[in-house]
């Protein structure tokens, strides 16, 4: 594993501005806020001999709780190459508040030079043999089922729905991709990625010490690399970094639920039939009743880019699914908008129709066996290691209705994968269902192509 902080220069057309370090414009703008003065007064105000001087008079109120300092710090970028697609997703998970993209399973090398060496993992000694055959089988799984989906779309191009007059660059392009995404679901979680993340200090800060207190090796590991970067752009912060009572017990009282689901009803490998639940709260205080009517809240709207009205905008949806793939949980759980929540649990295992090879069920008796035995083992989250990207386990996303909105439109409309499709057309008929009113003012898609 790799961590790597990225820092910004400054662009041309801005080479005559202020140019300051993150820590220190955290500082400058604390100021500010307790000025009438304006910037340029606060900023002639600094030591530039000795700039840590102002950044320690400002910095020491973090300790006093006024953590919205370390807010002000900017995106700081950091790159964590080889991190094993489990804990680039905890990650995601863990800061909510985060920017990042991590590595599709279109463009990784899937074979046995993919895997974390399974000490640095933490898996047990006496079951490191076990696991490396299993990872192994998988691999060998995705290829020969790629190889057969692929054949079939070439024999077949009807398969894939290409629209008619579409460039032959195109239509290769979406027959492998037809094939990739319907093979992916056996790959293993514990697959090597590259992930980036873009976060103010005070979300590195919090994210930092929930990762160290996973207590798992590589979270671990991650942990201390990544705060050695953070030493670099925000050395003040580092010390907020570190896990906490609080932290700890959370992450125990987490990872001890998932466990105790897997000890008393196992490790589930069959397909779960999809199951959605969707609330709404739209209730508003007498003193501050809605402003406009429905209609007035999506006038002008022409996309999911549109923007909308505060009767939308005020609304709140909790949205879960049972059975999300983490093949597709890997995506749903970057939505930056409100909470996103997963125990990790594998209750089954999702494989569309078009996939068949003999071998998948002897290969998911041996990853549901696996499983529960590193699950009973190291009694922590260390049992995704020996999941595949088919595992299925519910998820949860609560948000405002224009963000629900958009992440409909956008996981329906034309190049969606498909399973993204189908868990968010089940979303938009409960909502429908809960709300016809809003049936004329929502773009449902098809998905098709899938590009």
């Amino acid at each position: 594993m790799k961590v790597t902080g990225i820092g910004l220069c400054t662009p041309p057309g801005a080479k005559d501005n202020p140019q300051v370090t993150p820590e220190l414009l955290a500082s400058s703008l604390a100021r500010y806020s307790r000025s009438n003065k304006g910037i340029d007064t606060i900023l002639q105000s600094i030591d530039w001999n000795d700039p840590d001087k102002s950044v320690d008079s400002i910095f020491r109120f973090v300790d006093y709780g006024h953590a919205s300092i370390t807010g002000m710090t900017g995106g700081i970028a950091i790159a964590v190459d080889d991190i094993s697609m489990f804990l680039a997703f905890k990650i995601f998970e863990i800061a909510q508040l985060c920017d990042g993209q991590e590595s599709s399973t279109r463009y990784i090398q899937m074979d046995k030079s993919s895997l974390p060496d399974p000490e640095q993992i933490g898996i047990p000694k006496d079951l490191r043999s076990e696991w490396l055959d299993l990872m192994v089988e998988s691999f060998e799984t995705y290829h020969l089922t790629y190889d057969a989906l692929d054949r079939k779309a070439t024999e077949n191009p009807s398969v894939i729905r290409l629209p008619d007059g579409i460039d032959e660059k195109i239509a290769n392009r979406i027959r492998k991709n037809y094939a990739l995404d319907r093979a992916r679901y056996f790959i293993p979680f514990a697959t090597k990625t590259n992930a980036a993340y873009v976060m103010t200090a005070r979300v590195w800060a919090e994210t930092v010490r929930q990762l160290d207190s996973l207590s798992i090796p590589e979270a671990q590991n991650c942990a201390t690399l990544i705060r050695k970067e953070l030493e670099k752009f925000v050395p003040r912060m580092v010390r907020h970094s570190y896990p906490t009572e609080a932290s700890n017990a959370q992450s125990k009282l987490l990872s001890a639920y998932s466990i105790n689901e897997i000890s008393n009803h196992g490790v589930g490998i069959k397909n779960i039939d999809n199951k959605v639940h969707l609330s709404i709260l739209d209730d508003t205080p007498d003193f501050l009743p809605p402003m406009q009517s429905l209609d007035e809240a999506f006038r002008g709207k022409t996309n999911r880019y549109s923007t909308t009205g505060t009767t939308v905008n005020r609304c709140m949806v909790r949205a879960a699914w049972n059975n999300i793939a983490i093949a597709e949980l890997r995506d749903l759980n970057r939505h930056r908008s409100g909470y996103r929540f997963s125990p990790l649990i594998p209750k089954g295992f999702y494989l569309p129709q078009e996939v068949y090879h003999p071998g998948v069920d002897g290969l998911l008796d041996k990853q549901k066996q696996f499983t529960e035995k590193l699950a009973l083992s190291t009694k922590d989250f260390r049992y995704c290691y020996g999941l595949l990207l088919g595992a299925q386990t519910p998820f949860e996303h609560s948000t405002h209705l224009d963000k629900f909105i958009y992440e409909i439109e956008l996981r329906t409309g034309l190049g969606a994968h498909y399973r993204y499709a189908q868990h968010l057309k089940d979303a938009y008929d409960k909502l429908i269902e809960l709300r016809p009113e809003l049936k004329d003012h929502l773009s449902i898609g098809d998905a098709e192509p899938e590009f």
